[in-house]
């Protein structure tokens, strides 16, 4: 640091991720950022012309990922913080000493909570990464819970949170996510999209639905071993008798 500036460079190749970082950094007086590059060899060169105190690091990138770009930065690398989409990296950041590992989407004070302990560690006030920022690092390595889904529409991308998916429905080769604003496409399967989620919240009830648990409002008993699973907005799905099995502990033994 120079003085008591900082001075941070933004790598990640979508522009709309680089203003995000740039919007919320522009709100710190004591933070100059330094430039912006969209991929993996340009980062390189960046780091190594504009010698930034801190480096908002994402992985997949055009050109080289971003532990590539640590790789061929050698010891000489500046202090990182990843930025990225993608849980599965998390424990690999720890190794490299990664100062924090923000999980897109992330909020401003999960952001501003990141940038305050590379303050404190390039002021020599924090010896290694404090056990808060592990345990997150090895929750998301272990896939954790709760990740958000990317919804990819038209020309953006956005992400769905799971406490906002209502339930979840079959639909060919997608699955559609209906939440309170509206349902969305995703490319992939039902068992998939299972695999995914929280299974403390969300239980498989069909072949072709996923519900949140948390939106159940009622049960009402159907035909032939089946049940009548009906949501908080009213919407009406079967339980199977197959899928039963998954979640006893809602249901008296004899209904």
């Amino acid at each position: 640091m120079t003085g008591e500036r900082l001075r941070a460079l933004l790598v990640d190749d979508e522009p709309p991720a680089r203003r995000k970082l740039r919007r919320f950094l522009d709100r710190e007086p004591d933070v100059e950022v330094v430039g912006e590059v969209g991929d993996g060899p340009a980062a390189v060169a960046a780091i190594r012309e504009l010698e930034p105190d801190l480096v908002f690091l994402d992985i997949q990138m055009p050109g080289a990922d971003g532990f590539e770009v640590i790789e061929a930065l050698g010891a000489a690398r500046p202090h990182l913080i990843f930025v990225t989409a993608h849980h599965e990296h998390a424990v690999r950041a720890f190794e490299v000493e990664a100062l924090d590992y923000l999980l897109k989407p992330f909020d401003e004070p999960r952001f501003r909570s990141a940038l305050e302990r590379a303050r404190q560690r390039m002021r020599g006030r924090e010896p290694g990464l404090p056990g808060e920022a592990l345990r997150r690092l090895l929750e998301a390595a272990r896939g954790g819970t709760g990740q958000p889904i990317l919804v990819k529409k038209d020309d953006r991308s956005f992400f769905v949170r799971q406490d906002e998916i209502d339930w979840v429905e079959a639909a060919d080769n997608y699955v559609k996510l209906h939440t309170g604003r509206g349902a969305h496409l995703v490319r992939g399967t039902l068992g998939g999209m299972e695999d995914r989620l929280d299974p403390s919240r969300f239980v498989r009830v069909n072949r072709s639905a996923i519900v949140n648990l948390d939106r159940v409002a009622e049960l009402r008993p159907w035909s032939h071993g089946d049940q009548i699973i009906v949501l908080e907005d009213g919407t009406e799905l079967t339980l199977s008798r197959r899928y039963r099995k998954r979640l006893p502990e809602l249901f008296d033994p004899e209904f």
